[in-house]
């Protein structure tokens, strides 16, 4: 390899062995858990609990099969990049970027959305609010991820950890406030053909509730951004990610069955608090008010994960040569530096809009861009690589990853049939990511292939380690 490749990768480095499957799977669990707080409870608004439930039913069966799909092909090509990296071995360089893109429309636009939430209930607190309150959390936690990657995931681990909790306690609280019929108090629309008492506002509400029901799940496919920095990437990464999925549909159905049954679907599709407002009706008042102290800490939570995520994937970007290539030089830490600082910055900006609405919506679309691209992915590379090593194959093999894809493709138009502005937006701001690609960066890429990358590190990584040696 020549001095010029390995001096180019020896600057871009992050730490190798940070993370076990545990790790793996609290940053899944982390990247979600404020979904389960608020957010979710909207749907109900659109559909009526019925509609929302058949809802959240084929999101969770579309995010299921998303995570196999990703289990097998991280166990396969365990890169920084995620689903860019998938993308990008089956469907080449423009591929790759066009998913890449897609999933950082998703992971910058995330973070700005839940600090304008966070500033809502830093307000509801203490009465402060406002780009002071943005600054301080951006600022405090890029921070902690500039001190390494093993420090920021063992913090999130906590922070996660009593969102977890606030949310099992809010469950066992309402156990004994289980009322069937208060989930169908909802009215029959009396202009909405085919309405009834178990789809209040038909099957379009079940369409523009899609949205709301992903919010329950969004951004669990993250954790393989994490491959590079996990002990043992084949092995780990499947487990975590798996073990993350199955514990969210656990907590998505704690929520969605005793929460609106405590209080009526009506009261909570319209609350900015749901558990809170549940707890409170229940008679449960101070475990309300510590939930909603935990509310912020699950909010913080996914805040701070999608920060990693981010910086990760901008990395791997960078270091193809997809974006600047500053953006992917590494400190003494094997942090990337200015992959957490400069998305943190544009993030802010971002925020000053308090359009925290709008922003979850785009980064929806950016989402269900890259699912049905990441499934596809997939079934290309069964169809292509047969041979491929795979140390964790996913069962039910293409079938699985064709029914993500397809259901990928109706929660995009579902983002339209909510707000047709956010669809529109994301829509022409991946047009200008891809006009950036084929007109300027794709001459500039570091490596033709993703094997001709992994090569590369590979190679300098060897180096390194023979020169400390």
């Amino acid at each position: 390899m020549s001095n010029l490749n390995q001096d180019y990768l020896a600057k871009r480095q992050l730490k190798r062995g940070t993370a076990g499957w545990i790790l793996l799977a609290g940053l899944g669990i982390s990247y979600v858990i404020s979904g389960d707080f608020a957010g979710w409870n909207f749907g109900i608004a659109e559909a009526g609990w019925g509609g929302f439930a058949i809802a959240a039913g084929l999101m969770a069966l579309m995010y299921f099969c998303l995570v196999l799909s990703l289990a097998e092909m991280s166990a396969s090509i365990p890169a920084a990049g995620g689903g860019y990296s998938f993308a990008r071995q089956v469907m080449g360089p423009a591929g790759g970027f066009l998913t890449g893109l897609a999933i950082l429309i998703e992971y910058a636009l995330a973070p700005a959305a839940i600090v304008i939430f966070i500033g809502s209930a830093v307000e509801a607190l203490t009465g402060f609010n406002g780009p002071i309150v943005y600054a301080l959390f951006y600022a405090a936690f890029i921070a902690i991820h500039l001190i390494g990657a093993g420090e920021a995931l063992k913090t999130m681990m906590v922070i996660s950890g009593l969102a977890v909790f606030a949310i099992l306690a809010t469950a066992i609280a309402l156990l004994g406030d289980f009322d069937s019929t208060k989930l169908f108090d909802i009215a029959a629309s009396a202009d909405v053909a085919g309405a009834t008492q178990m789809l209040p506002l038909g099957w379009y509400g079940v369409w523009a509730a899609l949205p709301f029901a992903m919010w329950l799940f969004l951004a669990v496919e993250g954790v393989p951004l994490a491959a590079e920095e996990a002990k043992d990437p084949a092995k780990d990464v499947p487990k975590g990610i798996i073990a993350a999925m199955v514990f969210l549909l656990f907590t998505a159905a704690l929520v969605l069955f005793l929460v609106p049954s405590a209080t009526g679907a009506e009261a909570i599709g319209k609350s900015a608090v749901p558990l809170v407002d549940a707890l409170n009706a229940t008679g449960n008042t101070t475990l309300a008010t510590t939930v909603n102290v935990l509310g912020l800490a699950g909010l913080i939570a996914s805040f701070f994960s999608i920060i990693y995520g981010y910086s990760r994937l901008i990395f791997a970007l960078s270091r193809a040569g997809y974006l600047p290539r500053f953006l992917s030089l590494t400190s003494k830490r094997k942090t990337p530096t200015w992959a957490l600082i400069v998305p943190g910055v544009l993030g802010f900006l971002a925020s000053l809009s308090g359009e925290g609405d709008l922003m979850l919506a785009m980064a929806v679309v950016g989402a269900t861009i890259s699912y049905a691209l990441m499934s596809l992915s997939h079934i290309l590379l069964r169809v292509k690589n047969p041979e491929m090593p795979r140390p964790y194959k996913t069962p039910g093999g293409t079938v699985t990853s064709g029914i993500a894809f397809v259901l990928s493709l109706v929660a995009l138009t579902g983002v339209y049939a909510f707000d047709p502005r956010a669809f529109v937006y994301t829509i022409i701001l991946y047009i200008i990511g891809a006009l950036y690609y084929f007109l300027y960066s794709k001459n500039h890429l570091v490596a033709k292939t993703a094997d001709e990358e992994f090569a590369m590190l590979e190679q300098a990584e060897s180096d390194l380690a023979h020169e400390l040696g």
